[in-house]
Parts: structure tokens; C-alpha cells; sequence
């Protein structure tokens, strides 16, 4: 199955985080989106990794995406070398994704950066045809996105570009919402982390607000690029 957006993160709930809204716009418009994990989140001060791979299904199901997969990396500990990478172009050229959506470039939990960085390599090094991969037995063809982007996360980075997701921040929240073992449960006695506070929670929806309001819209996402923009006309800015 080709995709036109592959979506990593290096813990499931990253995505739903970073680019949620982004996503539920681009299927609503038509496009083929798929998820991929590196990790199952299992060093998560609350919960396991079987309840993570629970939530992160259902949240695939309310995103509308094609597929979601877990590549089981080790939680805090997988870095950026060859076995890494090579699992993970085996990925890029079975779905031979356009648009390649990835962790933040530096942000507050390590794994986000090197998550980064391991993608975006992996999307380089893709391309080249004297690295071969096989899948199921059969030899796959060199592919290479034509985009990458990354979405920003718990560090407030100076974003590049912004979408408009004005009517799609409900589908975020909701998707954000199916991991309920990570998120402010006033309920809940487990221990407390940076993430499980409401102030956490309430600001996945006004820093969507604030980014909007930068643009004139209600709700917007922000990406980093790795090079410049290219558009046909003055026309195409907003």
C-alpha cells in the first residue's frame, strides 16, 4: 500500500501530540496516512506497554489512518545506527510515502531528538539504491520522501510553516484523550509527571489557539523544516 503521509513518533502518543489535527485534515482531504512507532512507550511512569498499544490502536481508529505500526525499539535507549535505520527504510519503501512527519529536532525527552534524527537519515539514506532491503523475501526498490517535516512538541520551537486545523482540534483531542493512562485522571494514584497535570492537557488546545491566532485562523499545528519552502506564486501564501 503507497501512502502519501508517513507519520513517526517516537513514543505512541507523540503524533497524536505534535500533528494530530494535521493528520485528521489531510484524511479528511483524501489522503492515504499511516503511523509508525519506534517505541511501545514502556519506560512510561504510568500504565504498560500492552495498555499503550491499546490506546494507540484506538487512537489510529478515531484519526482515520491507514495503518499503525510499532517497530518495538527500546524505550530511552535505541539510538541512530545502521540496525535502526535499516528498519526503518524498510518501512519508507513498503509505504513510499510523499511526506514524511517526524519527532521535534530537539525537545525536552531525549528521545524525541535522537527519534529525529534517525528518521531523517533513514529518509536520505532510503534513496540510495546500493542499500538493499527485503520484505517478505521479495527486494525492495529505493525510495526517498519528498518531504520531511517535524512537528513541534513540549519546547515551544519557532515553527517554519503552520496548517490550518480550525475543525479538527475535537478529532486531536479526542485521539489525544484514548491514552488515558498518560493524561491528567483526577482519579487516578499513580504517580505524578510533567504530563499528567491539567495544565498539560489544557495546553495542547491553546497553544493551538495561540499558533492560530498568530495566522489569523482559530487553530493551527507547527512544523521545522530541513530546507527551504518552495512555492509557484505569491498567490500561495496565506
Amino acid at each position: 500500500m503507497k501512502l502519501d503521509i508517513l507519520a513517526f513518533g517516537a513514543h505512541p502518543d507523540d503524533v497524536e501530540l505534535g500533528c494530530s489535527g494535521t493528520i485528521a485534515k489531510e484524511v479528511s482531504l483524501g489522503k492515504k496516512v499511516g503511523i509508525i512507532d519506534l517505541t511501545r512507550g514502556e519506560l512510561g511512569t504510568r500504565g504498560s506497554k500492552e495498555i499503550r498499544d491499546q490506546e494507540a490502536m484506538a487512537a489510529a481508529t478515531i484519526l482515520g489512518v491507514q495503518i499503525r505500526e510499532n517497530l518495538n525499539f527500546r524505550d530511552g535507549f535505541f539510538i541512530n545506527d545502521e540496525q535502526h535505520q535499516l528498519e526503518i527504510i524498510k518501512k519508507i519503501r513498503k509505504y513510499q510515502p510523499e511526506i514524511v512527519l517526524c519527532n521535534a529536532i530537539d525537545d525536552r525527552h531525549i528521545d524525541h531528538g535522537k527519534g529525529s534524527k534517525l528518521v531523517s537519515d533513514a529518509c536520505f539514506l532510503s534513496g540510495l539504491t546500493k542499500i538493499e532491503t527485503e520484505l517478505d523475501g521479495i527486494k525492495q526498490e529505493a525510495w526517498r520522501p519528498k518531504l520531511v517535516y517535524h512537528y513541534i512538541q513540549w519546547k515551544n520551537l519557532e515553527p517554519d510553516f503552520v496548517v490550518d486545523v480550525t475543525g479538527f482540534m475535537d478529532l486531536k483531542m479526542q485521539s489525544v484523550l484514548a491514552y488515558g493512562s498518560q493524561f491528567f485522571d483526577p482519579n487516578s494514584d499513580e504517580p505524578e509527571t510533567p504530563i499528567t497535570s491539567k495544565n498539560f492537557l489544557d495546553s495542547i488546545k491553546y497553544r493551538a489557539q495561540d499558533l492560530g491566532r498568530l495566522v489569523n485562523v482559530e487553530f493551527a499545528e507547527g512544523f521545522t523544516v530541513e530546507r527551504y519552502l518552495t512555492v509557484n506564486s505569491l498567490s500561495d501564501l496565506k
